[in-house]
Order: structure tokens, then sequence, then C-alpha cells
């Protein structure tokens, strides 16, 4: 996909949200519930995939940005009798 049609792509969904949000007064209990679990459901993706993200690179990078060597993993070899 192109630049343009993910641009496109993304102005129509922030489209489509707008419009919803514009409705969600007037909407029904279940609907305003079920528009407020999508949501809750996105964010918690959102901020599970920047914990995740920053605990990667925190574990394989240090604070300045320069790989940590001191953490490499080691094989371990079964001990003979």
């Amino acid at each position: 996909m192109s630049s343009a049609g993910f641009l496109k792509e993304m102005q129509t969904i922030g489209e489509k949200f707008l419009l919803k949000l514009q409705k969600l007064p007037k909407a029904d209990p279940v609907e305003i519930v079920s528009f407020c679990v999508v949501l809750l459901f996105i964010a918690t993706v959102l901020l599970l995939m920047i914990i995740a993200c920053s605990c990667c690179c925190y574990s394989c990078c240090s604070c300045d940005g320069h790989p940590d060597h001191r953490r490499r993993k080691t094989q371990v070899r079964p001990v003979a009798h």
C-alpha cells in the first residue's frame, strides 16, 4: 500500500470515528457501552504494545542506545559424571 493510499485510509477511518462520536449522545445505552468496550480494547492493545516494545528495547540495549553485551545468554551443558 502506498503512502497516499494509507493516508486516505486513515482519513476515512478518522471521519467514521468522528461521525460515530457525533451520533453517540443520541445512541442507545447498549451502543454506548459497546463503543466504550471497543475503545478500551484498542487502548489496552496499544498500551501493551508500548510496554512490550519498551521492555524488549531496554533488555537488549542500555539507556544510551548501545547494546549491553554482558547480558548474553550462555548455553548450559550437562555435567558429565
